[in-house]
């Protein structure tokens, strides 16, 4: 009985539509890109100001921001994804993306879980934005105080027992 359950399961899986990837079947556009960066939370940390107002500033959109995330890993800056786009091309960045690895709090691995027209699309965006600007600051180690001001992640401290 259990079998032909999964079996039935799997049928109606198989009978449901196919998405798109991504709502750009024309291909990837700075339109597109826009809105995947919204979506997918890029501006909430990458844009000063973004997530305390929810207001977009085009000149420094992605460009990176001074307010740090502080953790057991040290202190972590959102990088100037404006420097990231200008010193790569548009299948580099797809690249980059796809395998990128960092420290916390950037989800790195929902960038390599996103539609590879959505990846293109966002390039193609920071790329209009302008000039690339300067770095973010450098992360700082665990121990050491960090000079800018910063979000604490800290875990919960459970009761014993």
């Amino acid at each position: 009985m259990r079998h032909s359950i999964i079996v039935t399961f799997a049928a109606a899986c198989a009978a449901l539509p196919t998405l798109p990837a991504s709502a750009g079947d024309a291909g990837p556009s700075v339109e597109r890109g826009h809105t995947v960066a919204i979506v997918s939370g890029c501006h909430d940390c990458h844009s000063a100001g973004y997530m305390e107002s929810g207001a977009l500033d085009p000149a420094t959109a992605l460009a990176g921001a001074g307010l740090g995330f502080r953790g057991p890993w040290g202190t972590t800056y959102a990088s100037n994804l404006r420097l990231v786009a200008a010193e790569r091309d548009e299948s580099e960045f797809v690249e980059h993306l796809r395998t990128l690895k960092t420290r916390p709090p950037m989800p790195y691995f929902n960038l390599h879980a996103m539609p590879e027209a959505d990846m293109r699309s966002l390039y193609l965006y920071i790329r209009s934005l302008g000039e690339p600007g300067e770095p973010a600051p450098a992360a700082v180690p665990p121990g050491e105080e960090p000079t800018t001001p910063y979000i604490v992640f800290a875990p919960p401290t459970m009761p014993a027992g």
